[in-house]
This record gives structure tokens, sequence and C-alpha cells, in this order.
């Protein structure tokens, strides 16, 4: 069944009335009006029922779409999506931020492994190179939607790491209960295009923007305890930072 909306125009405003509809239906999106799943009409009843065209209606719904607010999915039609994931400047994991915020994480091994470390990861773990590490990798999932695409390497013998307990509970959170102490982790964001593989992963179109972590985690004593490459769908993470001035 299709939500019903409310939106009033001002033909007279110099704010286009696209953006006017994108704005008043992204309103209703943040105050819980319109919740995720909801469908909304096709754009041939909503122009008929703005008095709009159906250029305009198409053009605010792309705009939506874009921002990763709705999403059209053949067969269905147009829904809204689950909020992005706003992330703070803290050494957490993603999972540790998605269950703070009310989001029930849901995770997908797809690799839990012992191979010999490649020689740029035994640099940034201080090990020598054909070391030993476990590599793992994952998706990880918000409101049944896939979020990120997670590899991390780690030094073997750390915690006692199963795929039964990767998707029951957080990669750090795992490594806490094992007496690992994490003090102070290096990070670097970055952003680039989905490979194919990626996309199908993600359920992304190739080429869509990702946002990128590399993230390099020490203990108490400064010993490298994890690394970790991912990539997150743009439309639905974002990153906080708090700024002080000195």
């Amino acid at each position: 069944m299709s939500a019903r909306l409310t939106i009033d125009l001002d033909r007279s405003s110099p704010v286009p009335l696209y953006f006017q509809v994108a704005e008043q239906i992204s309103e209703a999106i943040r105050r819980g009006e319109l919740t995720p799943g909801a469908r909304l009409d096709n754009e041939i009843l909503l122009a008929d029922q703005l008095g709009l065209s159906r250029p305009t209606v198409r053009q605010a719904i792309q705009y939506l779409v874009d921002k990763g607010l709705l999403v059209r999915k053949r067969g269905v039609g147009t829904q809204v999506v689950h909020g992005q994931v706003k992330r703070s400047v803290e050494l957490t994991s993603l999972y540790d931020d998605l269950r703070r915020a009310g989001q029930e994480p849901a995770t997908r091994v797809l690799a839990l492994e012992s191979v010999p470390v490649e020689e740029e990861i035994a640099v940034i773990l201080g090990l020598a190179p054909g070391t030993e590490v476990l590599r793992i990798e994952r998706i990880r999932y918000a409101a049944g939607e896939p979020l990120a695409l997670l590899h991390n390497w780690l030094p073997s013998g750390l915690a006692p790491l199963t795929a039964d307990s990767l998707q029951e509970r957080g990669l750090y959170e795992l490594l806490r209960s094992a007496g690992v102490r994490m003090r102070v982790a290096n990070q670097r964001m970055g952003a680039r295009a989905a490979t194919a593989a990626e996309a199908r992963l993600l359920d992304e179109r190739r080429g869509a923007p990702l946002l990128t972590m590399l993230r390099t985690t020490y203990d108490d004593q400064g010993r490298a305890v994890e690394h970790g490459s991912h990539v997150y769908r743009a439309s639905h993470y974002s990153l906080e930072v708090t700024l002080i001035e000195r």
C-alpha cells in the first residue's frame, strides 16, 4: 500500500517546484511520517495529485534517490530506505555504532582463514613477511540492507574467532572479551567508485560512490592488533567530527 503525502506547493516562490516536493518528502521521512519500507505512489499519480508535470515529479524523486532517502525497486516501486548511519570518530566498531543507534546489525561472513601475510600488511602489523595471519571478510547489514564490505587482518592467536561468533557479535567486542586492550588507532578516510564485485555484494550499481576507510588499531603496549580496509555505501553512511578550538 502506498503512503499518502500532504504536500503544499507555493507556485509564486522562486524555489523550484521539484525542490519543494523533494524537501517536503524529506521532512516527512525525518519526522517518521514516512517509515523505512513505505512505498510512494508512482510518478504519474503523484503528478496528477499535485498538479505537476511528470518530469517535475521525476526530478524530485531522483533528487531523493541520489541523496539515499528513496530507492527504486523493479516490480515494487519507490520506497523509503533506512536513514543514513552517522558515525562519530571514536575507537568503536561499526557493529558497536549500529547497535548504539538502535539499528540491529547483521553480518554475513564471506571468509575466515589463516593466510601468509602479504608484504604491505606485514609492515603495517609489524610482522615478518609470510607470517600466518587471520584474514576476515564480512558484509555488514543495517535494517536488512547491505551497508559495508569489511576486510580485516589480525595476528594469529589474539582471540578464538569463529564465523558464528562474528555473525553474532562485533569484532572489537570479541577482541575485548579475549583480553585485548585496544587503546589507539590510525584511520584514513577516502572515496572511490565501486568495482563490479563490490557493487554486486553491496546491492549498488557499478561505479557508485563508496567511502573507504583504512584503520590500524594498537593495544596498550603499542602493538598492532588489527588492520582493516573497509568500504561503505556513501548513500547510507557518513562520518561526524567534532572540532574544538585551541
